[in-house]
């Protein structure tokens, strides 16, 4: 039905029909040869057709006995017939569900052809010529011509020079750096194409393009309203069809010596933990898109090692000075005698400065000097991280023939191409010309699905923030009544933090799998062009949403609690009824830690067991749900017309029983990633042993994923990404506003410009003893109302006073309990500290973004020489043929062809040469 996609044009269009007739007239011209491939040509774990030559690229499911969508299977199998694809039918035994199971194969017409049509860049043949063979095809040998024309110790000398000490390598060999130009089917013998033709394309190219033609073909021969009567996926949702998906490759329990084998004992085996990861064959086996995750998350693991090294010994720093601290000395030791107010104004206690020695040492394990000079670091290696990720990723598109791929040349997603097909006709059925005819615009079509997009997502942010508020007032109750009861003042701290995170990470799991189903929703009317425009718009409802769901209550700890909760006798309330709380003598930053521990490592474990039991459990499922049935002497006709067999050994019900991955199964595991990106570069200052957990949690999550991929979900059909995507945009405005974020943890939630302003003016001494003293308040108790009564007053002795952490001026002086001089010269030098350490963090990034090109220029100068070579190539293997179209061995020239000779690097040197800093094209056929 949408077959083709020429240009901006949708429907059914003459060269369809054309090529329709093409294909069938060249696939029953070929099918003699299906017989060529022996058994030492058949690659080790693929599976074949009956014929014993066609490998399986794709495998369709249903359920004979299901009469209802018998029409649309036999309209679709009658489409793909017609399309050149070659149909297996092989119906399971009777103990495994009876399923009937459809393989199919793509000839070499058709995978030519669509090839051609998805813009495929495969290599071109590579010569070495004796210098005899140059003279005798162009007139007198070329000088200085070496005898190969390109080697792979020339290739791998330039990738070695391009690497940094920084950067991993992806492979410990990399494989053989051929030119590449776009597939061309009527330049076919420009491309090293082997014997058996259908080999020159790997096993997730064939996928891709089967895959892309089930999208594409119709199951309706009446043209519906709407227009949505195609596609595979439509025949999944209402039950025509069961399943659709490509083949593992091979056994997963037997060594085979199949690539699946090969990376199941080298890659995702815990033995393999700390070796290289093979990512050519990772690309060879699941496609561009899968290798490109893996390569960016194993580098991403790769640079946490340094940050994870600063942040143990900025950890270490905390833990051997904590006994030689002076604030934590004068807690537990000078001023241990001090009676606090207490925290609340009726049923609370006093309690004495030594009963939070405990607190005192806990926190300062997170807030200490090296705390700064650990966020400092943080902020440049984030900036780091992605300049050298570029650097990287750079090497990976031209390892990986992507430096040429645009994302125009694209094609429209089914859904789109239905969707233009019905506005068409709505076109002509007012008596327009569909010539005419062109695509909403922006404003029309766009925008108003926009606007109600964010409208959506923002009801459904306010609804998380209403979450996490209710998670506050819980926390404030709990209090409260722990402290009606009576206890240790740090323990039902602790028991308040641990319990509210716990709460709060529950929340964040349900908010997460309800907002999941909505944007997919939102995304789908908003109806995007092509997939990677789908997947940008997924990914960036998806992150907002969770960029609040999970940070939320973390900013409320580190920005606003504490900062507006009164003071003895006058403390605020919420409600009416619930006290606003406040930091402990320390401050927040115990508390904030415990909510980024709890919050941080329980997500990732929930995650973790998430992924590991979820696809057990699909497959249980799956398994259990094959009905018991009959065979009929019709499904066994026509098993018996397309030459059916009854295999032992059965893949394609083995991979039936395995759960499908899907479109969006990255997007999840990025968005995975790129939250525990966001605790390790926001939130630092306040955990700096976040980049340690990190570490351990990647270190395993990269094996998990690949056996995941190899053993517990079926096959993903192979794409093409130029690189991560929006995702990489993401980091960039995370690395940004972490330090903005570092910079107020840092200044309003730390103790550290306190500490400074005390130590450098009020102590002569130049040291921090004295210094809880000097953060002391006090508080006449007199000044209580009547009826407010707290325990263990006969704390207080004598005295009426009681101290408590703010900067106020004393009962008896004038303004009582008013912000004293010294709380707004503080105030005003957090606002000092925040500008001079985000622009110092600014110019040190911008220098190291200066510093580190984006793309190595031994990258840029082996691309303008690939270009150059791929252009004599081509010449060259133009030149051969038309000599053996002649009959001749005479010298040619390449003045003999003038519009080959223009394009050729002996010509002219413009090929070889592009503007300053701009990434040069690569040819086209």
């Amino acid at each position: 039905m949408f077959e083709l996609e020429l240009d901006e044009t949708v429907g059914k269009g003459p060269y369809e029909d054309i090529l329709h007739e093409t294909l069938t007239a060249e696939f029953v011209s070929e099918n003699d040869r299906s017989k060529r491939r022996g058994k030492k040509d058949k690659k080790p774990g693929v599976c074949y057709m009956s014929d014993g030559f066609s490998q399986v690229d794709y495998v369709l499911v249903y359920n004979p006995t299901k009469s209802d969508g018998q029409r649309k299977r036999d309209i679709f199998e009658e489409e793909l017939l017609r399309a050149g694809l070659k149909l297996d039918y092989v119906q399971a035994n009777a103990k495994r569900g009876g399923l009937m199971f459809i393989k199919i194969s793509a000839p070499w017409e058709v995978l030519s052809t669509y090839a051609e049509v998805m813009h495929f860049k495969m290599p071109v043949k590579e010569s070495c010529l004796r210098r005899e063979e140059w003279q005798a095809i162009y007139e007198g040998a070329p000088p200085n011509r070496e005898v190969c024309l390109a080697g792979n110790e020339e290739i791998e000398r330039a990738l070695g020079n391009s690497r940094l000490s920084l950067q991993p390598r992806p492979t410990k060999k990399m494989m053989h750096k051929q030119f590449a130009v776009t597939f061309s089917k009527t330049k076919e013998y420009l491309f090293d194409i082997p014997e058996i033709k259908e080999d020159f394309f790997s096993s997730a190219q064939r996928s891709q393009i089967v895959n892309y033609i089930l999208q594409r073909k119709t199951f309706s021969r009446t043209e519906s309203e709407e227009s949505f009567d195609f596609g595979v996926d439509r025949l999944i949702r209402d039950g025509t069809y069961m399943a659709a998906y490509p083949l593992h490759e091979g056994s997963n329990t037997e060594a085979d010596h199949s690539l699946r084998h090969l990376l199941l004992t080298q890659w995702a085996s815990l033995f393999s933990t700390f070796k290289e990861q093979p990512l050519d064959d990772i690309r060879r086996y699941f496609g561009v898109k899968v290798g490109l995750y893996f390569a960016w998350l194993g580098f991403y693991t790769y640079m946490l090692v340094p940050a994870s090294i600063v942040g143990i010994v900025t950890f270490m720093y905390g833990l051997l000075t904590v006994h030689t601290n002076d604030p934590t000395l004068d807690v537990c030791e000078r001023f241990e005698g001090l009676v606090m107010c207490p925290t609340c104004d009726t049923g609370c206690e006093y309690w004495n400065l030594k009963e939070n020695c405990k607190h005192s040492m806990l926190t300062y394990l997170f807030d200490n000097a090296a705390t700064v000079c650990f966020s400092v670091f943080v902020a440049l290696w984030s900036a780091a991280f992605l300049e050298l990720w570029k650097r990287y990723c750079s090497r990976i598109t031209y390892q990986w023939d992507l430096t040429g791929f645009d994302t125009l040349e694209e094609n429209s997603r089914p859904e789109y191409i239905a969707e233009m097909a019905v506005l068409r006709r709505k076109y002509a059925q007012k008596g327009r010309d569909t010539d005419d005819f062109r695509k909403p615009s922006y404003w029309r079509r766009k925008l108003p699905y926009t606007i109600f997009s964010i409208s959506v997502i923002l009801l459904a942010i306010l609804l998380c923030v209403a979450a996490a508020i209710a998670v506050i007032i819980y926390r404030m109750a709990f209090r409260t009544v722990l402290a009606l009861k009576g206890g240790d003042e740090v323990t039902s701290s602790v028991i308040v933090s641990t319990s509210a995170a716990l709460i709060n990470l529950l929340c964040i799991v349900l908010f997460n799998s309800i907002y999941s189903q909505l944007a997919v929703k939102l995304t789908d009317m908003e109806m995007p062009r092509t997939q990677s425009e789908y997947d940008d718009s997924l990914t960036l409802k998806m992150y907002l949403f969770q960029f609040v769901n999970c940070y939320a209550s973390i900013f409320y700890i580190a920005v606003f609690k504490g900062k507006f909760s009164g003071r003895p006798g006058k403390y605020n309330f919420v409600l009416g009824t619930y006290q606003q709380e406040a930091c402990g003598t320390g401050g927040c930053f115990q508390e904030l830690s415990i909510q980024l521990a709890v919050i941080m490592v329980g997500k990732q474990l929930i995650s973790a067991l998430y992924e590991f039991l979820w696809p057990l459990l699909m497959k249980l499922l799956q398994s259990q749900n094959q009905p018991k049935i009959d065979n009929n002497a019709d499904i066994r006709e026509k098993m018996a017309a397309q030459g059916a067999i009854d295999d032992d050994d059965r893949p394609w019900e083995r991979d039936y029983c395995l759960p499908e991955l899907g479109q969006s199964g990255l997007f999840f595991e990025y968005l995975e990633m790129i939250l525990q990106y966001g605790f390790v570069t926001l939130f630092v200052a306040a955990f700096p042993l976040a980049p340690v957990f990190a570490l351990i949690n990647n270190i395993f999550e990269i094996r998990l994923d690949a056996r995941k991929l190899l053993l517990q979900f079926r096959r993903p059909v192979g794409q093409r990404v130029k690189d991560i995507g929006v995702w990489y945009r993401i980091m960039d405005v995370l690395g940004k506003f972490s330090v903005l974020s570092n910079a107020g943890i840092i200044a309003f939630t730390s103790e550290l410009i306190p500490r400074l302003y005390y130590l450098l003016k009020y102590n002569p001494n130049r040291d921090l003893v004295g210094y809880v003293n000097f953060t002391l308040s006090y508080f006449d108790t007199n000044h209580y109302d009547k009826n407010v009564n707290h325990k263990h007053r006969e704390r207080l002795g004598n005295s009426t006073y009681c101290r408590y952490w703010d900067y106020r001026s004393a009962p008896w002086e004038d303004r009582a309990y008013k912000r004293t001089v010294v709380y707004w010269e503080i105030f005003v030098w957090r606002l000092v500290f925040v500008l001079l350490f985000e622009n110092i963090i600014v110019i040190l990034t911008t220098l190291i973004r200066w510093l580190i090109p984006d793309t190595p220029r031994s990258i840029q100068a082996k691309i303008r020489e690939d270009n150059r070579l791929t252009n004599e190539l081509i010449i060259l293997q133009e030149l051969k043929r038309r000599q053996l179209e002649r009959g001749t061995r005479r010298s040619v020239s390449c003045r003999d062809f003038p519009d080959i000779a223009e394009t050729s690097a002996f010509g002219t040197e413009e090929s070889s040469t592009t503007e300053e800093g701009a990434q040069p094209s690569p040819p086209r056929v």
